[in-house]
Formats: C-alpha cells, structure tokens, sequence
C-alpha cells in the first residue's frame, strides 16, 4: 500500500512559510527558495562550535551560499525524489521524531514505580511452573488451595521447578529491583506481605508469590573479600582451605594489607586481581551468608572468616550508602524499562492520545463487508483477494486522510488466514498499523512546524544527503574516474609535484623460490604494462596466490627493500614468518620527478577534487540566482557582536 510520506521539497517549504509566519526574517533567496535567519544562525553556530578557529559571519556567509547552491543543484537532478533518498531521509526523520512520540506522563509514573522499589526489601517465597496451560491451570488449583487452607503454600512448594527454593519451602530471597523479571518483580512489590500474588507469567515460567517481610531498604554496601574455594573439592582439601583462610585472617589482624592478600590469595578471580573489591552490591544480590554479614559489619571492619556454599571468606567493608536520588537512577530506570514490556508503554500511551487528537477510526463496517466476502468465497484466497483489492472504500480514516481498502489488501499475508474471522482479524491488524502510521506523519508534520530544533535537524540531514550525492557526482567519484582529465591535470600542474628526492618506480614481485621468481619476470615480458591493474590482474591469473605483485615508489631510506633493489643497500633478512624468500624488481628505474598522475596520485586526486569543485561552484553561480537581503544581513551581524 502506498505510504503516506512527506517529501523533503514540501517539509522544506512547509518549514520556510511556517518560519516566515513566526517573524523569522528572509536572510537570502536561493534559486526561488527562500533561506531564512533561524537556518543560517542554527548551521553557523553549529560550524563554529566544531572548529578551533572561529569564522566571522562575512566568512561564512559565502560558504553558505556555495553550500545551498549544491543543494540546489541535486533538486535539479531530481536526487530529493529517488527511492534511495527517500527511504534513508524518511527513515532518519522517523527515528528524530521518536523521543518527541511518547507520553511524558506514562513514562512517568514508571520510572516513578520502579523508583519506589529500589526504597524497599521485599522478602519472598514462591512457586514456578513451566509455562504451558496445563502447568497454569495447576498453578490456579494451588493458589486456591492455599488461600482456602487446604494446603500450605509450603506443601505446594514440591511443584516448583525452581528446586533451590522447593527445597526451602519456596523462600527465595530478596527481590532486586531491575534484576529480576518486570512482571515478577512488579507482582513481588505490588502484593501485601502474607498475601500470595495472582499468577504471574515472567517470561520464564509461571508464577506465585508470597510477600514474606517488606522493609525499608537497607541500601547498598562496597565491600571487598578473599575467598578460599571448597566447592567440589574433597573433605581434605576443604580443611586445608579453613587452615588457609584462618591464617590469612591472623596476618590481617597483625595489619597486614588486605587488598596485598587478596591479590595474591583469593580464589575469587574477578575480585582478587582488583585486591578484593566488588561492585557496590543491595540486599538479596549476594547469597544469603555473604550479604546479611556485609550488610551487619560497620564501615572499615573485618569479619571473621565464614562459610557459604562457595568456601571461605574474609569480608572488609568499606562504605554504605541509601538510596541513591532519582535523577542518579533514572537513566538506568530507562535502559532497564526498554528491554522489557515497559519499552514500548509510553509510545503506545502518545499512539493512543495521537488517534483522539486526529480523530483516527477503523471503519468495522467495511470489515463486516470484507468478512461476509470471504466467507461466501469459501476462504481467503486469491480470488476474493482480487475482489477486495479493488474496493475503493476507506477502511481507515483520520483528520486529513484516509486508507483505502484496495491500498492496504496488498500488504495482508494470507497465511494465517484459516477461517473469515482470522482473515477479518489480518486486515483489522494491518488498518490499525496503516492508521497509526498515518497519525505519526501528521504528528511530525506538526512538529516540523511547531518544533524549531527538529525543524532544523532534519533540514540540515536532508540537505546532507543531496549535498554528499551531488557532491559526489561532480566532484568526488568524478576524480577517481576520471584518468583522462586527472592526467591533463597533472601535466597542467606538474610543477606542483616535484620531489625532493629520486624516488624509484617498479613491480617488486615476491615468489617462494628464485626459479618460480625467473618464470615470473619471464611470463611478465609478455605483458603490457600500460594499465597496472591489468598487468597485476593477468599475473594472479597466471600465478595464483603463488607470487605476489606491488607497485612500489620509495625514495632511498623509506624502504628496505627497494634500497637493496636500487639504492646499494644491505639485502633485508627474510621474514620467516612469509614464503616470500625471493624477490625481484621489475622493470624499476630511478626518477628525479613523477612522470604520471599515479605517481603522486593521493596528492593529484585530490588537488583534482578542489579544482572540479571550484569550476562546479562557479557554474553553479551563473546557473542559480542568489539575493541576499543585506539589511537582514547587517542587523544579524549587529546581534552577534
């Protein structure tokens, strides 16, 4: 179906008359389009805060003009319409648009409630189940069971998955804010202690949960340890690891330095290197031994050596702190919220709020219609497709527009369409997203409008995109291609190129023996050598990966081999790391000055580039008509002093 798209010429006119209506002056007028103060002073304000050396107005002012010149010049080519164009500039400006398209006030209240968590210990046992609609409906029978007191959610616990906390009655542990789940955490917080959650489905399992203690947070600790491991080793091994970390305690308690000990005794590979420390950690984060002796030590002091699951630890606390403020969380809030089914909450709230405004509504009439169509035809197939998509009639309509039924059939899969109710619901689903995007063009047409720094922004990255492309038609890529006129050039200009010193030019071919090196050299006679991309293209036919070829100009002292090949200097030693150990040059010669554009052909190119761009430019000036207002120009000179 087609879609509803503004096309750069009418966002840039549409910004211009919009800017005009706002008393924004007229600064210049560029081949009949108006170019006002507000864009000047954006691009010249931005130009200057990226280069060390400041450019007055005057300056810049006929950079500008050259630069809406070439702009002017890629509208005349028609670059603005291509596909190509449309498809990156149309998407650039979805993407731009996007963090103006969200409710504020959603997004809010989630950051706000998921702040809220952060200031509590939620302490919880629960029951997980695979997630299927068996497992949930024997989720549902426990849940009843339990709160009618037929069992005990302790009992109920042997039917979790989660065997850890199965085998502790279900307690779990405390929930970590943005560590868990969305929906489980959401449950964990939400639900009064005693009580048991609804079922909640994670993502991972289904799940209920009982709120056992809620408590204001504890805060965060920073702490260091050394950690003896006695994980899977023998009863023996174990012993020694207590003899180990007891010893260790010992020379702390005799001032030894910790972070000196943990460097070189802890087992804890992530932490010892880093003499200890760990990442600042809130209740629940650790297990269980671990985090209630951090939390329990005072700042600067030392615990006696403990066991956990892992072996043996020393802990040093080092600081503690509260809840951090909301502004300090709120970013990571919003990182956290993007990867779950808060991500896309307060755009779809701003959706929502779009269809009231611009009085979007799917027509379920012309459904019904299309429903009946499919049912009598038997099914969706191609035949009543055919008969839909020639139904002229809107499916879809907002303030403004509307969305035909023949535009949008195309874009319906038939797979997926097993009856004319499933069909029916395909259609319904695409109006609804043809509608939405429909409302979001005139939600950023608006904004255009209405919103000075996007306005700009995607003024400046459309006429980015045709500045680089015509740019690159008569300038750049021109250049590259261009050997004839980059040869002229050079022979124009070759007094620019001299050098300070003879250079030697040649073919240096590699081979992995001296004989294979001979046959090459011989095979090359045979060869022209006019055009170097053939001759090197014609000797990997021949040669394969056997040889190597390069084209080498070096001036005695920049390398070492052509030093040996032509300037009398020691043989290099071979790498022993390649199979090149012969080598040879051919057909070399020392030259006082370049003799071709190849020669020096970075320097050539681009010396090429600047002069096609100042022809271009001149012929730009006698091809568009340019009238800058100087009055405008005076006083905004005036009110940048």
């Amino acid at each position: 179906m087609k879609k509803l798209l503004l096309t750069a010429t009418v966002i840039a006119a549409t910004a211009a008359s919009l800017s005009a209506a706002d008393k924004d002056p007229v600064l210049m007028t560029v081949d009949g389009h108006d170019i006002h103060v507000s864009e000047f002073e954006y691009l010249y304000n931005k130009n200057n805060s990226q280069q060390l050396q400041q450019q007055s107005l005057d300056e810049y002012l006929n950079m500008f003009v050259d630069y809406k010149l070439k702009v002017a010049d890629a509208e005349h080519a028609g670059i603005q319409n291509s596909e190509e164009f449309l498809s990156e500039f149309n998407k650039f400006r979805a993407e731009l648009a996007a963090p103006y398209f969200r409710s504020q006030t959603v997004e809010d209240e989630l950051v706000n409630e998921s702040y809220e968590h952060h200031k509590y210990d939620v302490y919880v046992s629960h029951i997980m189940v695979p997630l299927s609609d068996d497992k949930k409906q024997l989720l549902d029978s426990l849940r009843t069971a339990i709160i009618s007191g037929k069992t005990t959610f302790e009992a109920a616990a042997s039917h979790s998955i989660d065997r850890g906390s199965a085998t502790r009655g279900g307690q779990m542990g405390f929930v970590v804010p943005d560590r868990f789940p969305w929906a489980f955490e959401k449950a964990a917080y939400d639900t009064p202690v005693g009580e048991i959650s609804p079922v909640v489905n994670s993502g991972m399992g289904y799940h209920i949960i009982r709120v056992e203690q809620r408590k204001p947070t504890a805060g965060q600790v920073l702490a260091a340890h050394i950690l003896r491991l006695t994980r899977g080793k023998s009863a023996e091994d174990a012993q020694h690891q207590k003899v180990v970390i007891d010893s260790l305690y010992n020379e702390l308690q005799t001032g030894a330095d910790f972070a000196d000990l943990a460097k070189r005794f802890s087992e804890d590979p992530g932490s010892g290197r880093n003499g200890g420390m760990l990442p600042w950690f809130g209740k629940g984060t650790m297990v269980a031994e671990f985090d209630s002796i951090s939390f329990a030590l005072g700042n600067s002091e030392l615990s006696t050596p403990f066991a956990t699951s892992y072996g043996y630890h020393i802990i040093k606390k080092y600081d503690h702190k509260s809840v951090p403020a909301l502004d300090e969380l709120r970013e990571k809030i919003l990182e956290n919220m993007k990867r779950d089914e808060r991500g896309h909450a307060a755009e779809d709230a701003f959706i929502a709020e779009l269809m009231t405004k611009y009085n979007g509504t799917v027509d379920k009439i012309v459904l019904d219609r299309a429903e009946k169509m499919i049912s009598e035809n038997g099914g969706y197939d191609s035949t009543v497709v055919a008969r839909l998509a020639a139904m002229d009639v809107p499916v879809a309509t907002y303030d403004g527009g509307a969305i035909k039924l023949s535009e949008l059939i195309p874009s319906v899969p038939a797979s997926g369409a097993n009856t004319a109710a499933d069909a029916r619901n395909l259609i319904e689903q695409a109006a609804h997203l043809a509608l939405q995007e429909a409302v979001l063009e005139n939600a950023r047409q608006d904004l255009i409008i209405n919103n000075a720094d996007y306005r700009n922004l995607v003024n400046e990255y459309r006429d980015g995109i045709l500045l680089y492309e015509i740019s690159n038609r008569n300038v750049w890529d021109k250049a590259a291609k261009d050997t004839e006129g980059l040869d002229k050039f050079f022979k124009a200009n070759i007094d620019q190129y001299r050098w300070e010193t003879p250079k030697f030019k040649s073919y240096v071919f590699f081979a992995s023996s001296d004989s294979l090196l001979n046959v090459a050299i011989q095979y090359a006679d045979s060869l022209s050598t006019d055009n170097q991309a053939a001759f090197t293209q014609d000797m990997r036919k021949r040669f394969g990966r056997d040889i190597k070829v390069e084209r080498v100009i070096a001036a005695k002292g920049e390398n070492a081999i052509t030093d040996y090949l032509a300037f009398g200097g020691p043989k290099p030693e071979s790498d022993k790391k390649t199979k090149w150990e012969a080598y040879g040059a051919y057909k070399g010669r020392i030259l006082d000055g370049p003799e071709e554009a190849g020669d020096v052909r970075g320097a050539a190119v681009t010396d090429y580039q600047t002069q096609l761009d100042k022809e271009w430019v001149a012929q730009l000036h006698e091809r568009y008509k340019v009238k800058v207002n100087k009055k405008v120009f005076e006083k905004l000179k005036k009110q940048q002093k």
